[in-house]
């Protein structure tokens, strides 16, 4: 629409609140009298980082007109927030505090002005979002709406799930969450389904009027109002509560939506009682009858790498633990910190970091100090289990606000200021004690989980039995249960048999989630079989699949290998491998029989949907790392493949697809030249006419700037730069890349790759 009225390409739409806020008023207006209950402030982009200065003024000027245009019809002005444009940690260098500052100072400036309501949208990263939530919740009265968008795969950029989405917004307190953006209406209803599913909250849906293309210089997009309205129809059949048009939808789409909500409520919807936990990726769900299991290796307490590595800040160390764990069949990860000469509130939320680079398990944070544990909580992407609180003041007044605050799950010790008793009942009355408390504080039951506690048999065999009859107890009272299997075998030979004896005796009692060492083939086992005989695997088909020989572990995970390091994302046990390797082949050798072929083979997986952006970041950072020991032993030059410049068009400071680009291609081998962000015309053909460059990558996150990908291509041709041009970007399409005249469109960093090989060979 501001394009329709001026907005020039590559033009800040914000700053338009304050140059023409005429045209900003009636756009708004436009909307209201379609018949909108909510108008959108534009200031979607209103951040320090895209505007390079305080955004106070465009948000003031921004809300101003939002009200304004809408008092008439008696609609609400939302402060529109949309992404920062840069990667948080641990996949980019933006902390999760700067983030968060720049969002504070947004919703600050936003409440201020006036704003009725906080719409947070069109967010790919889970922890981006998970940030300006939380900033909004601590800056503002405000309700706060979120919305993240999806691909075609079903997947945000970095490769989270709707469900995970949903069950982490959910668990942070936002008061409505949805999608928006990125595809037609017909392709979201899949995963508008997905949320619905995972939340009791009101589901907002904006779908874009179909996807975008280029039509004599100008963007157009093919879905008009009758087949919005259609589509619409069949999200509130669904359950949908707000309806609304992203990209390309005009009033008219809007005035067609508002028919379809005469003498209509919404569906009341409410929680359904399962436990749900997860990571940046997949949900657990857990009932009454489930059976899960944690990893308890990434706990220093009792295991010297783990604790050599934490006092030498190796968190790498921690990310290939964290993968042995997933791949032996953990539901969960255990992450621990605690030493007594560490400073816990610096380590455990870089070993949260430095696990989900690798992993999407859902986390079982253990942490017995509030400030490092809730360092480690905003930090985390997804909803982990907080471990743990027991019946003393002190840990019930330092952890339940952080379960209630983080919406996490919550582990509650069967332990009080008496210790831990003998008896039984007397483990299930402090138990229930504590975990009443945890309710009055806001933990729902459902996500409450019991440790009845296991004592060592050593020293306690009188009582060791006590941990099964409690857990008996505390199932028949209406709560999970979880349990530390392997401290009861502490101090004897042969520990693995004592093990898996007391976790048949505490699984049959009712334990649905046990900590062990998922390295022991014979707990796995107990656990499998287990599942079998109490219901918890229908058919017996995860037995089946694992005990019949048909599930083979794939070869690049039976060995530590450099190929294998490198497909698994060990950065950190990859210069060791690689130095062995320059044992046994020539550098170039290496390079080209163990390298790239594993960097294919994790390009090939991305492809296929088997493998999801964090791991392709962290499999071209192991890369680097091999890079760093095998280039010592090169001649000079050899191995460079050549050069390619990179740039993200002029007026788009959203770098985070051309770094990802940049990455992986220099991972390959290749001298990648980053012209950087907001990049003009005459710079690119500059850079290209002084470098030579055989191959320029182009591009461009918004509508509003993806046109000045086509003057820059223009520009090139023009100069005779000999050079091809690949294109990609969120709005960027195979039919826009052909109209404008670019040689390669590539949806993905895998097939940047695939572009360059052809260019340059490889």
């Amino acid at each position: 629409m501001l394009q329709q009225a001026g907005l020039a390409a590559g033009e800040s739409p914000e700053r338009l609140n304050i140059t023409a806020p005429d045209v900003v008023e009636g756009i708004h207006r436009a909307y209201a009298q379609a018949g909108a209950d909510i108008i959108t402030a534009n200031t979607f982009g209103a951040s320090r980082r895209k505007l390079g200065e305080d955004p106070g003024p465009c948000i003031a000027a921004g809300i101003a007109l939002a009200k304004r245009a809408g008092a008439a019809a008696g609609a609400y002005a939302a402060l529109d927030v949309g992404p920062l444009g840069g990667m948080l940690e641990p996949f980019g260098d933006m902390a999760f505090a700067e983030a968060y500052g720049m969002f504070a100072e947004i919703m600050e400036a936003g409440a201020a002005a006036g704003a009725d309501l906080v719409l947070i949208e069109t967010m790919s990263d889970l922890l981006e979002a998970k940030a300006a939530l939380l900033a909004a919740k601590e800056h503002t009265h405000l309700p706060v709406f979120v919305t993240m968008t999806f691909g075609e795969d079903g997947r945000t950029f970095l490769g989270t799930d709707p469900a995970a989405a949903a069950v982490t917004l959910t668990s942070l307190g936002a008061d409505v969450i949805g999608l928006n953006c990125s595809l037609g209406p017909r392709q979201l209803r899949g995963a508008l389904g997905e949320i619905l599913r995972c939340t009791h909250l009101p589901v907002m849906i904006q779908p874009n009027a179909g996807l975008p293309r280029l039509v004599d210089g100008q963007t157009v997009y093919d879905v008009g109002p009758e087949e919005f309205a259609l589509c619409a129809q069949a999200f509130l059949e669904d359950g949908a509560a707000i309806l609304g048009g992203c990209c390309g939808t005009t009033p008219e789409h809007i005035r067609a939506l508002r028919p379809l909500l005469a003498g209509r409520r919404p569906v009341q919807r409410h929680p359904d009682g399962v436990s749900r936990l997860c990571g940046w990726q997949g949900t657990a769900e857990l009932t009454a009858a489930s059976i899960a299991t944690v990893g308890e290796r990434l706990n220093p307490t009792g295991r010297k790498n783990m604790k050599d590595a934490l006092y030498a800040k190796d968190y790498d160390y921690a990310s290939g633990v964290a993968l042995e764990q997933q791949e032996e069949g953990a539901d969960f990860l255990v992450v621990n910190a605690g030493l007594p000469d560490i400073d816990e509130a610096e380590a455990l939320p870089n070993l949260v970091l430095a696990i989900q680079k690798v992993s999407p398990l859902p986390l079982v944070i253990d942490c017995s100090d509030p400030a490092a544990l809730e360092k480690a909580l905003r930090v985390c992407r997804g909803r982990p289990i907080l471990n743990s609180v027991h019946g003393n003041r002190e840990s019930m007044d330092g952890m339940l606000p952080l379960a209630a605050k983080y919406g996490t799950g919550l582990v509650v010790l069967a332990l009080d200021g008496d210790g831990i008793s003998g008896d039984p009942a007397v483990r299930r009355d402090t138990a229930l004690r504590v975990a009443g408390a945890a309710e009055q504080a806001g933990v729902r039951r459902e996500d409450i989980y019991m440790d009845c506690l296991a004592m060592a048999a050593s020293v306690s065999q009188d009582i060791v039995m006590a941990g099964p009859e409690a857990i008996r107890l505390v199932r028949e009272a209406g709560y999970k249960t979880i349990l530390g299997v392997s401290n009861v075998s502490h101090g004897l030979p042969g520990r693995d048999a004592v093990n898996c004896a007391y976790l048949a005796m505490c699984l049959a009692a009712g334990l649905n989630v046990s900590i062990i060492n998922t390295a022991s083939r014979n707990m796995m086992d107990t656990l499998d079989a287990a599942k079998v005989l109490l219901g918890a695997d229908p058919g017996s088909q995860e037995y089946i699949r694992r005990h019949s020989g048909a599930e083979e572990r794939p070869a690049e995970t039976a060995g530590a290998d450099l190929r294998s390091l490198i497909i698994s994302g060990r950065k950190g046990e990859v210069p060791a491998a690689a130095e062995a390797r320059l044992q046994e082949k020539p550098p170039l050798d290496i390079i080209n029989g163990d390298i790239i072929p594993a960097l294919d083979i994790v390009g090939e997986r991305y492809e296929q949907g088997t493998l999801f952006l964090p791991q392709l970041m962290a499999s071209a950072e192991a890369v680097k790392a091999a890079f760093a020991v095998v280039s010592r032993s090169l001649p000079q030059g050899a191995g460079n493949k050549g050069k390619i410049l990179l740039a993200t068009v002029k007026g788009d400071v959203h770098d985070i697809g051309k770094n990802i680009v940049k990455m992986l291609l220099s991972s390959y081998g290749y001298e990648v030249i980053d012209l950087g962000r907001d990049v003009g015309p005459e710079a690119v053909v500059e850079a290209a006419l002084e470098t030579g460059a055989p191959l320029v990558g182009l591009s461009s996150l918004m509508t509003t700037t993806a046109q000045n990908i086509a003057v820059t291509i223009k520009a090139l041709r023009a100069s005779g730069a000999a050079c091809k041009v690949m294109v990609g970007g969120a709005v960027v399409t195979q039919e826009f890349a052909d109209q404008i005249g670019a040689d390669f469109y590539t949806k993905d960093a895998a097939q940047s790759a695939k572009a360059a090989a052809q260019v340059l060979g490889g």
